[in-house]
């Protein structure tokens, strides 16, 4: 019987990806489940948070979930964003991801090479007169507000999506040998769905520091994250498929 291993993002688009060549190579059976969604927002409770978006000068974009709900929400609001709006992206991905909603202009579109929020600040400083919008997730942390605050920039944050967990039906099985996590929410979902659930000798692979927290918290034993040597999730699949001896 094949290594079962649930990754707990969407497939991905395309054949080609590193993914598939592990599985392959290996023999494994690769489960794309996500354990969280996203959910809309009604524009009735985004008004209620009392944040006006006319008037801000620039946009900051975490992830490209925040750009589909940002543009989406301001439709259903009826809110027109002027041809001179500045975008700041976490990352050159999220930045092109743009594109899908308004045409892509580099010159007001700014984005960190190494696509780390710790970056993006001081690129943001440097537009210091800017009035700055936060499109936020119902789940978020404050380290943005936080960073955008220790800097001296004018900012607001409003939620404008849901992230909720993708709960598993009753009859949907746990049964396999590694899990990958992406998010603290993605071990929240699991504890959810499974409040009884055993590790035993099934692995876990955690991105992030606070997954990981996350995951011990839970009383998780965290087998895999990233190293140098260890750069992406297929590599880390990969160590553990050799760990089996395959």
């Amino acid at each position: 019987m094949a290594i079962k291993i649930l990754v707990s993002q969407p497939k991905p688009q395309t054949e080609k990806s590193p993914y598939f060549d592990v599985a392959q190579k290996y023999g494994l059976d690769l489960v794309f489940r996500p354990f969280i969604k996203v959910e809309p927002m009604s524009p009735k409770d985004f008004r209620q948070q009392k944040v006006s978006i006319p008037g801000h000068t620039a946009i900051v974009f975490t992830s490209r979930h925040a750009i589909d709900h940002f543009f989406s929400l301001c439709k259903e609001l009826r809110v027109n964003i002027p041809d001179d709006m500045k975008y700041f992206c976490v990352s050159e991905q999220v930045s092109l991801y743009i594109q899908k909603f308004v045409q892509y202009r580099k010159r007001k579109n700014f984005f960190p090479e190494s696509g780390k929020l710790v970056d993006l600040i001081p690129i943001m400083v440097k537009h210091k007169a800017e009035n700055y919008f936060c499109p936020l997730s119902s789940i978020h942390s404050d380290d943005l507000a936080n960073q955008l605050d220790e800097a001296g920039l004018q900012h607001d944050e409003a939620v404008m999506y849901y992230t909720v967990s993708n709960d598993f039906t009753p009859d949907e099985p746990m049964d396999y040998n590694m899990l990958v996590f992406f998010s603290p929410e993605g071990i929240h979902s699991l504890v959810k769905n499974f409040p009884d659930y055993k590790q035993g000798d099934v692995a876990i692979a955690c991105l992030g520091t606070k997954t990981i927290a996350a995951a011990e918290e839970a009383g998780l034993t965290v087998n895999y994250q990233p190293t140098a040597e260890l750069r992406s999730v297929p590599a880390i699949i990969e160590a553990y498929a050799k760990s089996l001896g395959l």
